[in-house]
């Protein structure tokens, strides 16, 4: 269980990091995600294998909450209303989650993994 906790917190920083985002504000968010989802998981200990993507959703929806959309989708620059638009994880509660445009259903990166897909 730590390890899949350590893991989802490694992954979804070098996300943050990736997108120049990893500021002491964001870690601390990081850290709520992985303290909430440590319960989580001591709850249901099968599920230790969804902890990333549930980690890395909690962050992005930590990060709406107080400064805006992240991550940005890097393929089609603007939504619908004009504006940039944030990839989604998929799936929302399964193993090896993925940074998907909803828009073009195209998968970007597997989490942890934004920088690579630059």
């Amino acid at each position: 269980m730590e390890q899949a906790l350590h893991t989802a917190r490694a992954l979804v920083l070098a996300d943050l990091a990736a997108a120049d985002v990893a500021e002491a504000d964001t870690v601390s968010l990081v850290e709520d995600a992985v303290t909430h989802r440590r319960w989580w998981v001591e709850q249901w200990p099968q599920g230790a294998a969804f902890v990333t993507g549930l980690v890395a959703q909690d962050v992005q929806d930590a990060l709406l909450d107080r400064y805006g959309r992240w991550p940005l989708c890097p393929l089609c620059g603007d939504d619908v209303d004009g504006g940039p638009h944030a990839l989604d994880v998929e799936p929302e509660l399964g193993e090896d989650p993925h940074w998907v445009c909803t828009l073009t259903a195209t998968a970007v990166a597997p989490v942890g993994r934004l920088g690579a897909s630059a």
